[in-house]
């Protein structure tokens, strides 16, 4: 470049920093514009640094100015403030330095967004800062600077002065910036303060009220402020719209000052769905009303609701998109009504579950219908809270939370720590799927304290003693099953043990009336057998080489369940015996195994896939990442991979040949067509049994084009824990799903029964169970997905597979449970509370003996020494048990530098979420065979080789055992002591730096 033009560049700057120089000491943040301006010298930069932590970042601006204004520098300068304006998201700054300010409009615009940001402070600082902060990083709002700052605010000093932090930061944005931050509080679910900043009544909230004089003072520049009526109504500010003064002051009216939008009535229906009114309401009387959510029951659910009404303890058992839910909240709401009449403090806490569960009822129900009136909270173990439980609870009228969260909170408490809490905290207990209140279940575990709490009340009664609260109970269930009884009279011992556990007064149901009624039509479609199978004949052969390699002698059938839990357990043995060769055969007789069943299912190429994928990922571990060269193959491990490798060209040839599929697909493809083709509107869910089989089936409809030509839309939906081969699903990803299944986008879902249960999916008037029977109450879960009217419940099988059979005995098993539950409600009320404490005293001295049984086994505990692990593969010594330390009670970690030296690292294949302090970042295995051993957890900026103890074998003193979970050890390993490897880490790198001088 000419330097005559970049000295002119130079000079026109200055002056127009000078004559912009008030906009753009509100556009510029200086502090990280600093470290970017290396014409600056040094003790300048830190003059403007002092100036910014004593008087703020506009007069820090303004010295800066002065600084650019008054110095000799070098030439080119002006380019270098651009780019770095631009660099630290100061791009309306750049604008007006490279002499290109916005329009007038524009700017105009720009004011008003940020004087409404001003006027809405009070409301916008209590948004979810840290969820906000990431949705507007994502759409170029922030830099991740920002983010760093704004997330470091909100950790010291809380959530309002994060909010404060990013709202000062956001103002300096580009004109445009104010429709992408409403596009972030909608992602972040801050409709209300969305709807508040255009200027629309919010959607159930009372909106904001403000009485202090701080606020008052924020307005009072605006000029005279007015209470219009709801007769004209405040402006609707979209981005595209100009605000101008007069609008201003409307929407402070309507924004700031709480002038409502009236009542929004909402009316349930039959189908358990609401209709809301959307017409604003005037109230006459009361020019700042503030907007409720009416919950209308229809009579059947008044009924089921009414023990529950009068503080009894009752299971609601309705059938699935009948609202049981909406049952659920009307008696919470009338639950904390009843409690302030009497003076007293309502707590409701609500268990579910599924992580999805929590989020899906404070949206669609608990938070809807009830937070405008109470404080509602969700935790789950996907919250990214920074507060604890305790807190939460004491904080909140409603604490939505996976149940899990609560239990491991109140074992805290019966272990005196400070961080837990007591059943006392609460005065309702709403269950949600209380069916799963069974033994080992953690519903039960839960309902157990509770039930030993009641019976030591009991016993203070009669000493007169103060009793200690225990909440009301309110389960809710579509199905609660027989619990595989065989006769009438065990169906209604297991609805009686369902009552037992939840302390139930009663269980109230509803047999709906054939015209109410919305079953769909059930069928099941038998797909011919399948005649000649000469992929699976292969396969086989190959299996029984594999047999004859490893002198195995199988007892079932190969391609079914038996036959999988046969090799599991041979694999098992094999490993403690530290027989290799068997236990390598067993693995990848297991992969076979699984090729059959989706050769059975689903196309013969999926099954190839998976059997090529699996050979490929072994072959690949068998290669070192690092210099030391490869991993040790074995010869038994070369002749299965000779095997796999001299049959794949026949299995590759036989898969391209249609006429071989099993006739399943051909059924399935048939049902899919019909439905989609004689219904205006189709919608439907696929369940199958397994994650493999639902990508699989989903792929098989994505590129078949003849479901195009019908319209259909596919996607998957599976479960999010990683305990297969198949990377599991996000919870981000499946909420994404489910969105966009509701809205349309997708009308057909192929799910595994992750979708069978509680989650709210969108009216379906097509459910097909693929190829898969399980037991009554997933049966009824799944069958009740069809909600719409005229839906069909279809069963795929093939003849002879006993799948049919196995249904017809589920729908013995529906009718022997409604009839159990009919009569357990017409038992006399002695006969059923002496049936209902028969039960519960077992329950107690069930507890009480498992308790004393492991509290021996505590105090048998040996000293960590005396385990040894071993490599489950190629049985190389690990570790001894005293290398092993826990974090956060449960993370297994083996720091030593001996360690470090048996094991390489591998790229994680599947993203794991961060999770409170610590990440995983890759794939731990050993060094001599690339057997799996656990992962690389990054634990506060610390590397933690993580050990997952289903890799290793584990010796103790002449025994050897294998394990799926860590807590089946009975060894107490000490807590990881964060303090003293730091100090090593420190000394090594010092060291290091030694060696290298």
């Amino acid at each position: 470049m000419d330097p005559n033009m970049s000295s002119d560049q130079d000079t026109e700057t200055r002056h127009i920093l000078d004559c912009f120089r008030d906009r753009l000491k509100r556009l510029i943040q200086v502090e990280p514009l600093l470290d970017l301006l290396d014409f600056l010298e040094p003790d300048k930069k830190e003059r403007i640094k002092a100036k910014v932590a004593s008087e703020g970042n506009i007069n820090a601006v303004s010295l800066l100015i002065n600084e650019i204004m008054r110095a000799e520098l070098q030439q080119g300068w002006s380019r270098t403030l651009v780019t770095a304006l631009e660099t630290v998201g100061c791009g309306h700054a750049a604008r007006y330095v490279r002499n290109r300010p916005p329009e007038p409009d524009e700017e105009a615009e720009h004011d008003s967004c940020v004087r409404l940001i001003d006027l809405l402070h009070l409301s916008l600082v209590n948004m979810k800062t840290r969820d906000v902060c990431v949705q507007c990083v994502t759409l170029g709002l922030l830099t991740q600077e920002d983010q760093e700052n704004i997330m470091t605010a909100t950790g010291n000093n809380g959530n309002i002065n994060g909010a404060r932090l990013l709202l000062k930061r956001l103002v300096k944005n580009e004109a445009g910036w104010f429709s992408k931050f409403l596009q972030a509080l909608e992602d972040t679910e801050h409709r209300d303060l969305m709807r508040e900043l255009r200027g629309e009544p919010c959607e159930g909230d009372e909106g904001m009220s403000v009485d202090s004089s701080d606020a008052q003072a924020e307005v009072k520049d605006t000029g005279a402020v007015r209470r219009n009526s709801m007769s004209s109504p405040p402006p609707s500010f979209t981005p595209n719209s100009s605000l101008q003064s007069e609008d201003l002051d409307d929407s402070v009216d309507s924004s700031v000052l709480g002038v409502e939008a009236g009542n929004r009535g909402v009316e349930m229906y039959e189908d358990g769905e609401e209709k809301e009114e959307k017409d604003l309401k005037e109230d006459e009387d009361d020019d700042s009303s503030a907007s409720k959510r009416e919950i209308k029951l229809r009579d059947y659910q008044m009924e089921v609701a009414r023990p529950a009404l009068e503080e009894k303890n009752i299971i609601v058992c309705l059938p699935t998109g009948s609202g049981k839910t909406r049952v659920a909240v009307f008696i919470t709401k009338e639950h904390l009504e009843r409690e302030q009449r009497m003076g007293q403090k309502g707590k409701v806490v609500v268990l579910v579950n599924k992580v999805p569960l929590v989020e899906q009822h404070y949206k669609a129900e608990f938070g809807r219908f009830l937070k405008h009136q109470y404080s509602v909270e969700r935790v789950s173990g996907a919250s990214q809270l920074k507060i604890s439980f305790p807190q939460i609870i004491e904080k909140n009228d409603i604490i939505i939370c996976t149940a899990q969260i609560l239990e491991n909170s109140l074992a805290k408490a019966k272990n005196g720590d400070e961080d837990g809490i007591e059943l006392s905290q609460f005065t309702l207990m709403v269950i949600d799927e209380c069916h799963h209140t069974k033994k080992g279940g953690v519903y039960n575990h839960i309902m157990i304290r509770y039930l030993e709490q009641k019976n030591r009340n009991q016993l203070l009664k009669k000493q007169d003693k103060t009793l200690v609260p225990i909440p009301q109970i309110l389960g809710l269930t579509a199905s609660p099953g027989v619990g595989g009884a065989v006769s009438q009279q065990m169906a209604e011992e297991h609805i009686l043990q369902i009552c037992a556990n939840l302390d139930a007064f009663t269980i109230k149901t509803k047999t709906f009336e054939e015209e109410e009624a919305k079953t769909p039509f059930k069928r099941i479609a038998k797909a011919e057998e399948r005649k000649e199978d000469p992929f699976g004949d292969v396969i086989k052969k190959i299996m029984d080489e594999i047999h004859t390699h490893a002198d195995l002698q199988p007892l079932c059938e190969p391609g079914t369940q038996n036959y999988e839990q046969w090799v599991v357990q041979k694999g098992q043995n094999a490993a403690k015996e530290e027989n290799q060769n068997v236990r390598v055969c067993a693995e990848h007789l297991r992969q076979y195994n699984e090729a059959l069943h989706q050769s059975n299912t689903i196309r013969m190429s999926d099954a190839f896939r998976f059997l090529d994928k699996y050979h490929n990922e072994e072959l690949k571990t068998k290669s070192s990442p690092d210099e030391e060269g490869n991993i040790t193959i074995t010869d038994t491990e070369r002749f299965l991979f000779t095997l796999f490798k001299d049959k794949k060209a026949k299995l590759q040839e036989l898969m391209g040949k249609p006429q071989y599929e099993n006739n399943n697909l051909a059924q399935l493809k048939t049902i899919i067509l019909k439905e989609f083709c004689t219904r205006e509107k189709a919608r439907g869910i696929i369940f199958t049994q397994t994650r493999l089989s639902a990508i699989a089936l989903c792929q098989w409809i994505e590129e078949n084009p003849k479901f195009d030509e019908v319209g259909v839309q596919a996607s998957y939906l599976i479960g999010g824990g990683d305990q297969s081969v198949v990377k599991p699903m996000t919870a981000a990803e499946q909420k994404d799903v489910l969105k966009r299944f509701r809205t349309g986008e997708i009308n057909l879902l192929i799910a595994t029964t992750v979708a069978e249960e509680g989650l709210d999916i969108a009216e379906c008037n097509v459910v097909i169970r693929y190829c898969l029977v399980t037991n009554e109450v997933a049966m009824i879960q799944a069958r009740g997905r069809g909600r719409a009217e005229d839906s069909s419940y279809t069963l795929v099988a093939e003849a002879g597979s006993g799948v049919a059979e196995r249904e017809s005995v589920n729908e013995y098993r529906e009718k022997m449970m409604s009839k159990a539950i009919a009569k357990v409600c017409k038992m006399n009320r002695a006969d059923y509370e002496k049936k209902i404490m028969e039960f519960q005293i077992q329950a107690i001295m069930e507890e009480k003996v498992k308790t004393k049984k492991k509290q021996q086994k505590g105090m048998m505990k040996e000293a960590p020494s005396k385990i040894r692990l071993s490599c489950r593969q190629c049985s190389v010594f690990v570790c001894s048990g005293e290398d092993i330390e826990i974090i956060e009670k449960m993370h297994h970690v083996n720091v030593t530098k001996q360690f470090r030296k048996l094991f390489i690292v591998r790229e994680n294949a599947s993203l794991q979420e961060r999770l409170l302090d610590y990440e995983t970042n890759g794939v731990i295995a050993c060094k001599k065979c690339g057997q799996q051993w656990g992962s690389m957890m990054l634990y506060r900026s610390t590397e933690c080789p993580c050990l997952h103890i289903k890799n290793f074998v584990v010796t103790y003193g002449s025994k050897k055992k294998t394990f799926s979970k860590w807590r089946e050890l009975s060894i107490s390993f000490p807590a990881f002591d964060y303090t003293q490897h730091a100090d090593l880490l420190v000394e090594d790198s010092e060291d290091e730096d030694m060696d290298t001088n």
